[in-house]
């Protein structure tokens, strides 16, 4: 999850980074609206915003209206003072879509930011139509036999693709590799089962973040492989 984190005092943000990074958050910091605006304009694979709305120069409510405009899938955590019941509720009618008061628990802010995640996740399940199958945070485009993470496209042989097709159909179920290398080469194909290996290895290489430690595409020991629907990499 890349949160990006707009607050102008650096105790607190240092307080807020270090205990999302424990939670394998990716922390991006600003100490003014100005910067939060250029940096969301710069990544535009922020998922998080947390924003403090006492700031210099522009406040946070505007970069929170600025931001909801633009990203309306980001989601948007306000920080607001405990005293200050119309900042929570300015908050919300600019778009936020929640608030944590100060002073706050480092278990609140990452309760509410996990919470807040799962709500913006899109249902890992085969969706829309038969042309297109949808496992977030990927997207298979059958007609044009295109493959998409998060809307970059990720360049795939057309027997990579059609493994991924194969193992996304039949998600969080162990496929053998003898049925992969049926389905992809064909029955009649007469070669080692490595070829299979070797392929998904080249895959991870394209699909993971970390492709020693996959969050995708599993190994099933001793026996084939396996997509993973709910991959905890998505849920954190």
């Amino acid at each position: 999850m890349k949160v990006l984190l707009l607050e102008d005092e650096k105790s607190i943000r240092d307080f807020v980074r270090i205990n999302l990074r424990r939670e394998g958050c990716e922390v991006i910091e600003a100490a003014t609206g100005e910067e939060a605006l250029e940096i969301a304009q710069a990544q535009s694979d922020i998922e998080i915003a947390i924003l403090d709305v006492m700031l210099p120069g522009i406040d946070g409510f505007e970069v929170c209206g600025q931001l909801r405009k633009k990203y309306p899938r980001l989601g948007i955590i306000m920080l607001t003072a405990k005293s200050q019941e119309l900042d929570k509720v300015m908050g919300l009618e600019f778009g936020a879509d929640d608030y944590v008061s100060k002073p706050f628990s480092p278990a609140e802010l990452l309760a509410r930011v996990k919470a807040l995640h799962r709500r913006l996740a899109p249902l890992p399940a085969l969706v829309e139509d038969k042309n297109t199958i949808d496992i977030a945070p990927f997207t298979l485009l059958l007609d044009e036999r295109k493959l998409t993470k998060k809307d970059q496209e990720i360049v795939l042989t057309p027997k990579e693709f059609a493994i991924i097709k194969l193992l996304a159909e039949n998600a969080n179920k162990a496929i053998s590799r003898d049925e992969i290398l049926t389905n992809v080469w064909g029955q009649f194909f007469v070669g080692d089962l490595k070829i299979v290996d070797v392929n998904i290895r080249r895959i991870r290489q394209k699909i993971e973040d970390d492709p020693a430690h996959p969050a995708f595409l599993e190994t099933v020991w001793g026996y084939g492989y396996l997509w993973r629907k709910d991959a905890p990499d998505e849920r954190n």
